[in-house]
Parts: C-alpha cells; structure tokens; sequence
C-alpha cells in the first residue's frame, strides 16, 4: 500500500523528516483513507501515527580512541597528515628545546657546578643552536672538564 503522501503530510505536521515518520502496520488501512491534514491529526493523536525517537551516535569508541592517544599510541606516520611543521611549529620546538637546556645550565650555575664565565660561553652556545640535546650539553662539559674544581673536591669529601 502506497503511503506516502500521508507520510509527507505527517511529516510536516510533526515537525519532523520523512524517515522519522512510523505507521502502525495494523492500521494501515485507515492511514491509506486519510487525505486531509485533519484525518493525520486525528490518527496522530490516536497513535496510528507516531514519530520514531532520534538516534544518537555512540562515542564509546571515540573515548577509546582519544585514551590511547593521550598514552601516545596510534601517532605513527601512517596517521600523520600535513608537513612536520604542521604538527609542531619550528618556532615553538625550538622554544622548547632552548628553554630546556638554558633551564638545565642555570640549574647548574646555582650548584655553584659552573663559574660564570663558562655560562654565559654555554648560553651563548645553546643560542647558537650548538646543541641538539642536553645530554650533548653535558658530554661538552665533560670533554672540556668545564665544571669548577672546588666542588669537584666537595663532592669526593
């Protein structure tokens, strides 16, 4: 049996689309009979005609997703999209990396491990981009034996 105006036509009283739109199958009949806006209304209000609820998506697996990125999993280059730069500006890793080693040199320079000479000479070479890391920072300091030698004799007492 063809419904469909009577679908339309409820579908526009309820406020609703199409597919939302349910006919009771045991009074399809009745429905088929309906031409006018009024007899929807009646049948709406006798339920032979109802508005099905709304469907929501589960974001179940979205929640999921988002824990294991935050673990730092499913980041490998098969889920990379746009440049290096894209992801982490230059400028802001180069902020981090710099920021790091000057934090890692004045913490040393106040264990009274540098003199400030030899500071202000790292500091200068970090700005440089001497450095790649702090490890590369204190294997400079080693070869170099830049770290002061009244504490070298406080730390063997």
């Amino acid at each position: 049996m063809n419904v469909k105006n009577q679908k339309r036509i409820a579908a526009k009283i309820l406020g609703v689309g199409k597919n939302r739109v349910h006919i009771d199958p045991t009074k399809l009949t009745e429905v088929k009979e309906a031409i006018t806006k009024d007899d929807i209304r009646s049948l709406i209000s006798s339920q032979a005609i109802t508005k099905k609820p709304l469907v929501g998506h589960s974001r179940a697996k979205a929640r999921e997703i988002a824990k294991q990125k935050r673990k730092g999993k499913r980041k490998g280059v098969g889920s990379r999209k746009g440049r290096k730069g894209a992801r982490l500006r230059p400028k802001t890793a180069w902020m981090l990396k710099v920021r790091t080693q000057r934090n890692y040199i004045k913490n040393l320079k106040n264990k009274n491990l540098l003199a400030s000479k030899v500071y202000r000479d790292l500091y200068r070479r970090i700005k440089s981009g001497r450095f790649r890391t702090v490890r590369l920072i204190n294997l400079y300091i080693k070869e170099n034996n830049l770290i002061t030698a009244k504490n070298e004799t406080k730390k063997k007492a």
